[in-house]
């Protein structure tokens, strides 16, 4: 394959299959399976022709000179499955975050504002969500605990046809899901059953600059950390020149923004601020030299 990383797990999870019947009963939904390595592809039509001979009319070979990923949409859906904002058709759009504990989805009209009445704008929010929600569960295969916050319904009927969409979407899901009534809040609560690592997990790693907090300090207030620094530490520091060292963002902010409480901070230490750009630093990472000019 030209998606290299995904050629040992591909032939790995063919080759733990036990026996026929096995492979048949997960496999009955499978209209094709395309591979645009010629080894690989000769790999598994040698073991499909052993252990599973009424297979081999569904193992293809690609190719075309267009990506296999691209010519099928597959990139596009694993950015989107990636991705914690997913847009509606209708103009809406669903908020998915993952924690070890649990997993929430907050379902919002955006853009959308409807024909008739507000009430109207809401259920058809809800119920476009609804196949969004149970298609994304299976692609990033997400289990466990699952609150689903759908937007607020005034009449029951909307809510009740609301979770009867919800099960009917995820009956195509292969784990094993329960599904509670939707509460007077618009919260559904469900649980999915883990089989496997969610997609996240396999295709990311921790986030090496947030630690895994999902949120980094905004410019405006790294600007104001740095300036309570040179505030504090002026009075103990030689030299009547400070050079900061900033992310490029950072630097805008302080130039153009809060140029005068810098010039303020500098009238008030007695010391010449002057701020350098610097786009390899980190956006919460800065370096303050001082200087004696």
């Amino acid at each position: 394959m030209q998606n290299k990383p995904f050629d040992m797990p591909l032939v790995q999870s063919l080759t733990v299959v036990a026996s026929p019947p096995s492979l048949q009963d997960n496999t009955a939904d499978v209209d094709r399976l395309i591979v645009d390595d010629r080894k690989v592809y000769e790999g598994i039509l040698k073991f499909v022709e052993t252990f599973a001979p009424h297979l081999r009319s569904r193992v293809s070979l690609y190719e075309e000179k267009t990506p296999v990923f691209d010519a099928y949409g597959i990139e596009m859906d694993i950015n989107r499955a990636l991705d914690k904002k997913i847009w509606l058709r209708c103009g809406g759009y669903i908020i998915i975050d993952t924690t070890e504990a649990l997993s929430v989805v907050d379902v919002n009209t955006g853009r959308f504002v409807g024909k008739n009445d507000l009430e109207d704008t809401i259920f058809k929010t809800n119920m476009e969500a609804v196949r969004e929600i149970a298609y994304q569960l299976r692609l990033r295969n997400i289990g466990g605990i699952i609150i689903i916050d759908f937007i607020d319904m005034e009449k029951e009927a909307h809510r009740d046809e609301l979770v009867r969409a919800l099960k009917e979407a995820v009956k195509k899901d292969k784990s094993r899901v329960n599904i509670l009534k939707v509460s007077e809040f618009g919260l559904v609560q469900m649980t999915r059953k883990r089989s496997s690592e969610n997609l996240a997990s396999t295709l990311c790693e921790p986030c090496h600059y947030c630690h895994g907090d999902g949120l980094i300090k905004s410019r405006q207030t790294v600007c104001y950390e740095i300036l309570r620094k040179i505030m504090v530490k002026a009075g103990k520091m030689n030299g009547n020149k400070v050079t900061v060292n900033v992310n490029p963002q950072v630097a805008a902010i302080m130039l153009r923004e809060e140029s005068s409480t810098v010039h303020e901070l500098e009238d008030g230490i007695d010391k010449r601020i002057t701020v350098v750009p610097n786009s390899e630093l980190h956006i919460e990472k800065y370096e303050i030299i001082w200087e004696q000019q």
